[in-house]
């Protein structure tokens, strides 16, 4: 933990003194003409052309007026939007609730869609209670550039007429919301099969207000991460990279499932996690290109770039699997299909469709590598490779943005491009982002598992109750009748 310390500290002097150099000098020229206004005036107090002196003035103040035009409502962009709330609710429930149940056990097939339906509902109500406020307050109204304020608290000021753009803020703020209910599911499959449910709910809480909020409004919310300049379109550090290591710190302060290595813990229904991997795909359009908040050029190039990458890295997960064990297997493409989506995630809106291939087989054979011989290696318990899929694809997609973000590699948008193509500059920030997002999330996630177990009597279920099975012990229904 020292050493992810230091290395996060060394990051962020490493690179803040390049965004600061160029923030600091982008506004310079315009700042040079008040001042040469200003030099000028005197000179032409004593001649006829005194009257003219105001023209400048009103020149000065058209532009100022028309750089903060009224939002106004757009109806084809409100749509889009509203479609892509509904698309990115449907790859929790029931997209990721299949994907992740047919994964586990027949016993335990129910309690994983049970604890995705669970979290659907209750992260909904905090985020309109209070989350949502501290995730996307910005400016005044925030508390600092970690956190937002309370001035949105209980959906204060979200009214009918109140905007985001050009979409209403109520179609913004459940857009949202569906992020932040995917987020805290995600790390359902890191510790499945084991967790007391009681626990999973009041750990969920905690980690939406403590991990998930802070680090979205550092990103999103006009945090300081945003402020440097990060490039995560739509959430490869907020939400994979955020959940992963959350993921990981799950498996192994829980510890190995009772019979791991002993005994064959096979899915129960490649055909649901098949299922369940095809809406995740579906859904991710709206994930992504609904990022971009209207229906327009760049949400097109987004939808872009998420098919090709995702297609990319199922075929390299795919390749992998069959070079290194012999066999291309349904529950691998599948799989690969998934690290493609998270990858692209961030680098969506921003990378071109070669750069998006790249990114898609790079994230299939590594997300691979970790969900087999890096788990293998050191022996933690991911029961469905949270981590190797989503903390593992989310780094290399993130630090992939600062790479293909840049023009000279068909990208669309990188910091200090000026005279360069920005890769070195970007890719520093994005590292910033992601040693920040891994550092918070796996402390505080730490911390709040302690917490948790203090406060429901441990996180386990008891030995009995896990051989048995979670459905009967824990809900007490069969997901089977056989």
């Amino acid at each position: 933990m020292r050493k992810l310390l230091s290395a996060a500290v060394f990051a962020a002097m490493f690179g803040l003194a390049p965004g600061a150099w160029a923030q600091d000098a982008a506004p310079a020229p315009a700042d040079a003409a008040p001042a040469a206004a200003a030099e000028a005036a005197p000179a032409a107090a004593d001649t006829e052309a005194a009257p003219a002196a105001e023209a400048p003035a009103a020149a000065e103040a058209a532009p100022a007026e028309a750089a903060a035009p009224t939002p106004t409502l757009d109806s084809g962009n409100t749509a889009w939007m509203l479609t892509s709330m509904a698309l990115v609710l449907f790859m929790t429930i029931p997209g990721l609730a299949l994907f992740y149940a047919g994964m586990v056990r027949t016993k335990n097939v129910l309690s994983v869609m049970m604890q995705c339906f669970a979290i659907t509902s209750l992260v909904t109500i905090l985020w309109a209670v209070y989350a949502y406020s501290l995730a996307f307050t910005s400016g005044s109204e925030s508390m600092n550039a970690i956190v937002g304020g309370t001035s949105k608290f209980f959906m204060k000021g979200i009214d009918v007429a109140a905007l985001s753009g050009t979409i209403p803020e109520s179609v913004f703020m459940c857009f949202q919301m569906t992020f932040a209910i995917i987020t805290p599911a995600l790390i359902v499959g890191a510790f499945a099969e084991r967790m007391k449910f009681s626990a999973m709910m009041v750990f969920m809480g905690l980690w939406l207000t403590v991990c998930y909020a802070p680090i979205c409004h550092m990103v999103w919310g006009g945090g300081w991460l945003q402020g440097k300049g990060i490039l995560d379109f739509a959430g490869g550090t907020v939400v994979h990279i955020n959940a992963g290591i959350a993921g990981l710190v799950c498996a192994l302060v829980l510890g190995k499932r009772k019979g791991l290595g002993e005994t064959a813990m096979k899915p129960n229904n490649i055909g649901y996690t098949l299922i369940g991997a095809s809406m995740l795909w579906v859904g991710w359009f709206g994930f992504n290109a609904g990022s971009e908040l209207a229906a327009d050029g760049v949400a097109g190039t987004a939808m872009m770039a998420t098919q090709i990458a995702t297609a990319a890295a199922a075929l390299g997960w795919m390749f992998a699997e069959w070079a290194i064990g012999g066999k291309p297997t349904i529950l691998g493409i599948a799989s690969g299909a998934v690290a493609g989506l998270v990858a692209i995630t961030p680098a969506s809106g921003t990378a071109g469709p070669m750069g998006a291939i790249v990114i898609g087989l790079a994230a299939g054979v590594l997300c691979y590598l970790a969900a087999t011989k890096l788990k293998n290696m050191l022996g933690y318990d991911d029961s469905l490779d949270a981590f190797g899929v989503h903390c593992i694809g989310g780094i290399v997609g993130a630090l992939l943005t600062g790479v293909f973000a840049a023009p000279s590699l068909g990208g669309f948008g990188a910091v200090g491009t000026e005279g360069h193509n920005g890769f070195g500059a970007q890719f520093t920030v994005q590292l910033i982002g992601v040693t920040t997002t891994l550092v918070w999330s796996g402390l505080g996630s730490y911390i709040l598992l302690k917490i948790t177990g203090l406060l429901c009597g441990g996180l386990r279920v008891s030995e009995d109750a896990e051989a048995e099975g979670l459905d009967l012990a824990l809900h007490g229904e069969q997901g089977y009748h056989l």
